[in-house]
């Protein structure tokens, strides 16, 4: 009996600290103030010894010399501490992938070459244990992307601490997500799908057979723009349908293209269809970065940590393409499209762009404001300012540096989350299993 008990007592306890029980944490309500912080506020200032104070989820007031009432109000004192936006990741599968290699596990993509009707948002999965080990980095929203080959449907902004997914929903399916063909012939028959295609393969000519599938694009978007000239239409068309707010203004063309060449053809369909777009990867987009502020084109680097894309570039150069569009006046974003770290490396890749050219406060805007710029919801987040959602993120040191970031506190629309994860629950696990917890170089 007494084994048991025994039994049922550690599993109760391994049950209270599973993530499981790491729950969406209630409506913030009533006046929470911050103090004695160093504000990051994401437009490029700083404000020294500063106080927020936040009131029913939304940022009321910021300032260095803000009254703090004795009486009715919670107060954080973060003094020796530095505060920042939540940082968001503009390019994820988050919620679609568990576990690349289970498919039981992955949600995130349709058979097909047109799926603009494909909405991510209604795949996603709350209960990932992959977005708790991004919240104790600070990143508390995510843009949430479907894949696939040509148009893989719409992508929705998310915020990370949710029951489902219409908790979750920031703002939906405000972008619709283009895959360019590489518009590159390979030498050796190897046409980016694998060695040994066979002889077939190296007879294609894979320049020709990515311009079709792009004037097969063209010809969809001009039959959706005539349907919806029509105003009023005997059948429904959801593919059309899908599309309709990119001719209105209301969606934005995300384009993924890294090279010169690519980059061009996407141009064509701004000039051709008028349409908001960013360019998604942007590997060369510093070649021609004049063109892309002159046509308003916003670009996210989607993998910084990365060779460059020509033989002849510097080998750093994507460390310095953040600071060659900074220089531009091109709106750009950092993302993390690491499948190993799956976005936790945000900040530390922001990090590397303020190493080659930024500045820290240029480079966490890339990941706050421009960010939110760029995905439609500045006017709700991106930046400590008043009238703005209180997703803020409260760190010992600073949150670029791998040494010395370490995210005490996180609020999301004024909520103050939980911020265990797997990665926590194991350390402590094995810090207890071997006994080593507080000894000296652990």
């Amino acid at each position: 009996m007494r084994k048991i008990f025994l039994i049922m007592t550690t599993c109760f306890t391994l049950a209270a600290t599973a993530q499981e029980t790491v729950l969406p944490a209630k409506p913030q309500k009533g006046i929470i103030y911050i103090k004695n912080a160093t504000i990051h506020v994401g437009n490029g200032k700083v404000i020294e010894n500063g106080t927020i104070k936040i009131k029913d989820g939304k940022i009321e007031e910021v300032g260095a010399s803000l009254p703090v009432p004795a009486d009715d109000v919670s107060v954080y004192d973060v003094k020796g501490k530095h505060v920042y936006p939540g940082l968001i990741l503009p390019t994820s599968s988050l919620g679609l992938v568990e576990i690349s290699a289970n498919r039981a596990t992955t949600d995130v993509r349709e058979i097909g070459d047109l799926n603009p009707n494909v909405r991510a948002i209604v795949a996603y999965n709350t209960d990932s244990r992959v977005i708790n080990t991004l919240r104790s980095n600070g990143i508390l929203l995510a843009n949430v992307i479907p894949q696939g080959s040509l148009l893989t449907g719409s992508s929705s902004v998310v915020q990370l601490d949710a029951w489902n997914w219409e908790d979750a929903a920031y703002k939906t399916d405000a972008g619709i997500h283009l895959n360019l063909p590489s518009l590159m012939a390979r030498s050796g028959g190897f046409r980016g799908g694998g060695f040994g295609a066979g002889p077939s393969a190296s007879q294609t000519d894979p320049v020709k057979e990515g311009l079709e599938q792009i004037e097969k694009v063209k010809v969809f978007f001009r039959e959706a723009k005539a349907y919806q000239a029509e105003g009023k239409h005997e059948e429904t068309n959801l593919k059309f349908e899908a599309v309709k707010g990119l001719f209105e203004k209301k969606q934005k063309l995300y384009v993924n293209a890294n090279t010169v060449k690519q980059i061009l053809v996407a141009l064509d369909f701004v000039k051709e269809f008028g349409v908001d777009m960013v360019i998604v990867g942007g590997s060369d987009s510093y070649q021609v970065a004049d063109l892309l502020k002159k046509h308003n084109v916003s670009v996210i680097l989607q993998q910084p940590h990365s060779l460059p894309t020509a033989t002849d570039d510097d080998v750093d150069q994507p460390y310095k393409t953040a600071a060659a569009l900074q220089k531009a006046g091109v709106l750009f974003s950092i993302s993390d499209d690491d499948s190993q770290t799956r976005g936790r490396n945000l900040p530390f890749n922001a990090g590397t762009a303020a190493a080659y050219g930024l500045t820290k406060e240029e480079a966490l805007a890339a990941i706050t404001l421009n960010a939110a710029k760029i995905m439609g919801v500045a006017d709700k987040t991106g930046s400590i300012e008043a009238g703005k959602d209180a997703n803020i993120v409260v760190s010992d040191g600073d949150i670029l540096d791998m040494r010395t970031s370490n995210v005490t506190d996180a609020f999301i629309q004024g909520r103050k989350i939980d911020l265990t994860d797997k990665h926590k629950l194991l350390n402590e696990r094995f810090e207890q299993k071997y006994e080593i917890k507080g000894k000296k170089g652990f």
